[in-house]
């Protein structure tokens, strides 16, 4: 007997340590940021980065990577690569959030059957086709992508780690979930977008658990929604209502509605078709990080940023602007799942669909011919970052705010600011080479 522990235990070193193997395998990679540091100047520094294309081909198509969370607290996320990865070419990323948070737990290994069968054969099957990279990432009760707040750092942290190793398409970035990972997809839309391209989630419920669900956020980017009428996480009336709430606004969304399935519609086969949609929407999506037109709101500033603009202060105590209102609506109907008969129970309530625990500030900005025009609402202060795919840098840059003109200046290619950004994020594509940074009067 002793023996063969002995024999065990020496088989999950052996294990391990090919784990660990199989992984340093996978984050080797000559994309780092010392690279940069030795260019001559900024716009060196910019060019090496936009032109980098130096990764390095994979032993496999498979990959359980470890992640920090914590200094003594360590998960997991499982890498799926085309089956021919070429690492000269550029691929399309999407993320896929698990449900259940408050039933699972952290995990430093993950299995590829794990993720990639069951529930979740149809990304694997369409994954394929469309030679998309596949990403899972384990969460648990306390960190994950809908509450608490301490884990919505994950997703964005891994994706800057991957970036590091494999040739990712930085404009085709996306995020699907089912259940707590589809609140968490939206969450993502309204509180850090700037990554993604799109996002998508089976059986959503629309809301952000962590503060105000501030709507107007998907105006800078598309939600792809799967609902079924036999839903408790969110009843079908409630989606009636925020479609026509997305309609009235001209948001980029779509609510694919199938009758007859309960919560766990992606355990049935009759689910492939909203498969097949989902990636015929991501095949023809590509993000836009240097748009012309920006909405955001916030009301915690560690999520003021989108693509080029950042709320850094809120101001509170002033009136909000006439155009910064809440968007909000009422529930009057519940689904529920009775399975010992086998039925759907509708019960009558009354609630309303978002909460708003805090104040929020929010701002309206464009920009044209070196001109930035924003208006602010309870906005102490604010950045704009600049790029050359946005202005003509031979050319100084004017800023109205709220009408008035508050400054005019010339862009350079500022290395630190390049360097700053570009470590956050790794996106070879949205790349910063000066920002303005303006504190908003009274």
């Amino acid at each position: 007997m002793a023996g063969r522990i002995g024999e065990s235990s020496k088989d999950e070193v052996s294990f391990f340590k090919k784990l660990h193997d199989r992984q340093d395998e996978f984050q080797a990679g000559p994309l780092k940021q010392d690279t940069y540091f030795k260019a001559k100047d900024g716009k060196q520094a910019y060019q090496e980065i936009k032109s980098f294309n130096a990764y390095q081909a994979k032993k496999y198509i498979g990959y359980s990577v470890e992640f920090k969370v914590t200094d003594s607290l360590i998960t997991s996320y499982y890498v799926s690569l085309p089956s021919h990865y070429n690492p000269k070419k550029s691929y399309p990323v999407l993320f896929f959030l698990h449900g259940a948070v408050s039933g699972n737990g952290l995990s430093s290994f993950q299995n590829a059957s794990w993720v990639m069968d069951g529930w979740n054969r149809y990304y694997t099957k369409y994954a394929a086709v469309n030679e998309v990279i596949m990403v899972y990432p384990k969460g648990s009760k306390k960190f994950n992508w809908m509450k608490p707040d301490d884990g919505f750092f994950m997703v964005p942290a891994m994706l800057k780690e991957i970036k590091k190793s494999i040739n990712v398409d930085d404009d085709k970035v996306f995020i699907a979930g089912h259940s707590n990972g589809a609140t968490g997809s939206f969450s993502y839309l309204m509180k850090q977008q700037s990554p993604f391209a799109g996002f998508y989630g089976f059986n959503t419920q629309p809301k952000v658990r962590t503060g105000g669900t501030f709507v107007r956020n998907i105006l800078n980017r598309s939600f792809f929604n799967v609902s079924t009428d036999e839903d408790y996480y969110f009843p079908p009336d409630a989606n009636d209502s925020l479609n026509l709430i997305m309609k009235k606004m001209g948001a980029d969304y779509q609510d694919h509605r199938y009758k007859g399935w309960p919560h766990w519609f992606p355990q049935f086969d009759e689910s492939e078709p909203a498969y097949q949609l989902l990636f015929k929407d991501l095949k023809s999506r590509t993000r836009n990080p240097f748009q012309k037109s920006i909405y955001w709101e916030c009301d915690d500033v560690k999520y003021g940023k989108t693509d080029w603009i950042q709320i850094t202060a809120l101001d509170t105590v002033n009136k909000p602007a006439d155009w910064h209102k809440i968007i909000n609506f009422d529930i009057f109907k519940v689904v529920d799942y009775d399975q010992s008969k086998d039925t759907v129970i509708t019960t009558d309530t009354l609630f309303k669909a978002f909460n708003f625990p805090r104040k929020s500030g929010a701002v309206r900005a464009t920009f044209s011919n070196n001109e930035f025009h924003i208006e602010t609402s309870q906005v102490k202060s604010l950045t704009i970052f600049l790029s050359p795919e946005m202005i003509d840098v031979s050319k100084p840059v004017s800023v109205f705010i709220n009408g008035v003109k508050r400054t005019e200046k010339m862009a350079v290619y500022d290395k630190k600011i390049i360097l700053d950004n570009f470590n956050k994020t790794y996106d070879r594509k949205a790349v910063w080479i000066d920002q303005i940074e303006l504190l908003i009067s009274n």
